[in-house]
């Protein structure tokens, strides 16, 4: 395993954008990444990419084109050969809809988890904000509980911490499956941060690691696009919290506002958005299509590790 990168105080490609000095004796002390507790990577470079799987018939993107067991397994299969660093599980989508309720979200979810662990040798997050679900998904073998509701179930960090994982912690305005049409802020940024900041001192209060704790803007929950091309645009600004920034960003609304692409249309937009957020910063995204999470991840990888070459091995 190697040791955590030398850079500015918010990455030395950030300097690319911003123009600004690094400081070379600054060290970041968040590079090393947990997924629970058999999982440890180092990311002063490296980006993980996280395959979405839906155990939902309406999600955004597949509108239930994989809701079939088989064709679910199917997907896994093609994330794993296409690179995959770990599988993220949902059965109740984010948006508004239908009332999912415990029982269908558990039958949908818990033998998901337990077919993938199974199957492959790969962390999996289970995409959910019942302590009950992540508990029993915990139980199955998932190792991460990735929660859009900011840990409004008080259950949820407990099961976690007793369970040796770690956890995502979403921003979202009101809650997941709430309406939220005109979301307003005094400055986003800053109360994203604020509300992030929180979440990282209950993780560590309920007595998960740092190493285990990750931190998402939640981009288009509760925001506009503009709010939400803005945090993408500031995601430098959540590493002062000192977590790993987890980005969100696949196939979303915001994407098709700035480009006019249908949501089966955003596959280029989506790699330049996760291009632009692992330069400043991002860590972990959340693709769709993981090939080109991949690939873009894999270049920006090589891109970033140049700085460590010296001066004149950079021709």
């Amino acid at each position: 395993m190697g040791q955590p990168g030398r850079c500015c105080g918010n990455w030395v490609t950030c300097d690319y954008f911003s123009h600004r000095r690094s400081d070379p004796a600054c060290t970041v002390d968040w590079v090393i990444v947990e997924l629970g507790a058999d999982h440890r990577y180092d990311c002063s470079t490296r980006t993980l990419v996280m395959g979405i799987l839906n155990r939902t018939p309406d999600s955004f993107w597949d509108r239930g084109r994989f809701w079939d067991f088989d064709d679910f397994l199917r997907l896994a299969d093609r994330h794993v050969a296409n690179g995959a660093d770990l599988l993220d599980v949902g059965g109740s989508k984010a948006g508004p809809g239908p009332e999912v309720t415990e029982a269908e979200e558990l039958d949908r979810v818990v033998p998901a988890v337990e077919a993938l662990r199974a199957r492959f040798d790969l962390p999996v997050a289970v995409d959910t904000f019942r302590g009950s679900v992540v508990a029993e998904a915990l139980a199955v073998g998932a190792c991460v509980g990735n929660d859009i509701s900011g840990f409004a179930d008080p259950t949820f960090l407990p099961a976690c911490a007793r369970a040796g994982a770690s956890v995502v912690a979403t921003h979202v305005r009101i809650g997941p499956r709430i309406p939220d049409p005109t979301p307003r802020y005094d400055n986003v940024v800053l109360e994203v941060r604020g509300f992030l900041a929180e979440r990282v001192a209950m993780a560590r209060a309920a007595g998960i690691p740092d190493e285990r704790i990750m931190i998402d803007a939640g981009l288009d929950l509760g925001k506009t696009p503009d709010m939400s091309a803005l945090l993408l645009r500031s995601s430098e600004d959540l590493m002062s919290l000192g977590r790993p920034v987890f980005l969100s960003a696949s196939n979303k609304g915001f994407l098709g506002e700035i480009t006019g692409a249908a949501v089966d249309d955003r596959r280029e937009p989506s790699w330049a958005a996760h291009a632009l957020g692992i330069a400043l910063g991002c860590r972990i995204i959340r693709a769709h299509d993981v090939r080109g999470g991949r690939r873009v991840a894999d270049v920006l990888e090589a891109l970033l590790a140049t700085e460590k070459l010296p001066t004149g091995e950079m021709a």
